[in-house]
């Protein structure tokens, strides 16, 4: 006799446990719902140039349509070479040193599945992007987390040094920063060096918002000094630069050693990235124009978006880098940065997103961050609703 049983789905132990929807998701629904202007999530809200379009449309119907190289279209990795020559002044192999990747987020994965083992500390510097901990966690490696200075988030050197052990694997350092539009300098960059030349630890160094710094000051890449360099994986990202953040090509700068390894995880989670992109990329990276006035397109909405902010209650923090804007809403509320964030797109219209989100702890210190890649008219309706404050 043959009995029924009701289809049953196994149990799976979660990898992630402490993953959940993401403050991203749960504030853009609300923004949906609510009709709030959605500052909160960071894209645009603007098209590319249509030659960017052109340039993949010709590239698809030229027939370029199936699988490129593993690492990347030539054309394109020598493009990046040269742009990161010109303006850093690093040489990197475009055959063996420059990969192309699945956007910024797959690149920061795959350093850090390449590198890190089970038993490996990895150092974070909250506030951080919201990949960096589970990516961590799936490589089996121990998350380390060193706060950067709360008001400023400059870096603590002091604290980052005494989080090092003989068991730290990489650092994961962000400039400009996601979310608080500080830019590391020159000098901060030096002592990043000094910190790490008599260790074997790993640099992975998220630069997506490489071309967005503002008020005349240069992009400080680990790229520019040796010493990192030469222990870096460095992140880029054509989404972010040239507005198609959908379409989610980026890439990373290693020295050959590290870019073997990196491209054998690379091979076996992506394998390769959209054809007629890359070579929509490439044939568009022959004119500088695009990324080189990047920083004054952005810096304009900055501005405007800071004139409306300086007719509010909001004390606005310096924005120094990317396209986020960071306020202190002490004056205006008493309420926790995620409460104030829910109350603001259901009362005043503009949906933002909490700086706590970014902590591991939900550190609270009543800042929320506003994202002014947007149309002017976004930026102005946003603002004709946040003068109420």
């Amino acid at each position: 006799m043959t009995f029924e049983t009701a289809p049953r789905t196994p149990a799976v132990q979660t990898k992630l446990p402490s993953v959940g929807t993401t403050i991203f998701t749960v504030m853009s629904a609300l923004a949906s719902e609510t009709g709030a202007v959605n500052l909160g999530q960071g894209f645009p809200d603007f098209d590319c140039d249509p030659r960017l379009v052109q340039a993949v449309t010709d590239a698809m119907t030229s027939g370029l349509n199936q699988y490129p190289p593993m690492a990347g279209v030539p054309a394109l990795r020598e493009a990046v070479s040269a742009k990161v020559e010109a303006l850093y002044g690093r040489s990197y192999d475009p055959g063996a040193e420059v990969t192309v990747t699945a956007g910024a987020t797959q690149a920061i994965i795959t350093a850090i599945l390449a590198v890190v083992r089970p038993g490996d500390e990895v150092i974070v510097l909250e506030p951080c992007y919201d990949s960096y901990v589970p990516n961590i966690e799936l490589a089996g490696g121990t998350v380390v987390r060193v706060p950067l200075v709360p008001g400023s988030f400059r870096p603590d050197f002091e604290a980052i040094a005494a989080a090092m052990t003989p068991r730290t694997r990489a650092i994961l350092v962000n400039s400009p920063h996601n979310p608080s539009a500080t830019v590391w300098t020159r000098e901060e960059m030096l002592q990043l060096q000094d910190l790490l030349a008599p260790t074997d630890v790993l640099l992975i160094s998220d630069e997506v918002y490489e071309h967005m710094v503002f008020d005349g000051q240069p992009h400080q890449s680990a790229a520019r000094f040796a010493g990192l360099a030469a222990r870096a994986f460095i992140v880029s990202s054509f989404g972010k630069t040239y507005h198609v953040t959908g379409w989610k090509v980026g890439y990373v700068l290693a020295p050959a050693a590290l870019s073997a390894e990196f491209r054998k995880v690379h091979q076996f989670n992506v394998f390769t990235v959209n054809t007629p992109v890359q070579h929509g990329l490439a044939a568009y990276m022959a004119d500088s124009r695009p990324y080189l006035e990047l920083p004054g397109f952005y810096q304009r909405k900055r501005d405007l978006f800071r004139e409306g902010l300086a007719r509010t209650r909001l004390r606005m923090l310096p924005s120094q880098g990317s396209y986020f804007q960071c306020v202190d809403i002490s004056a205006v509320s008493d309420l926790r940065e995620d409460e104030f964030c829910q109350w603001l797109t259901r009362e005043i219209g503009v949906a933002a997103i909490p700086l706590s989100a970014f902590y591991g702890d939900g550190f609270d210190q009543r800042v929320v961050r506003f994202c002014y890649a947007k149309k002017d008219e976004t930026l102005n309706q946003a603002l004709q609703r946040l003068a109420r404050l």
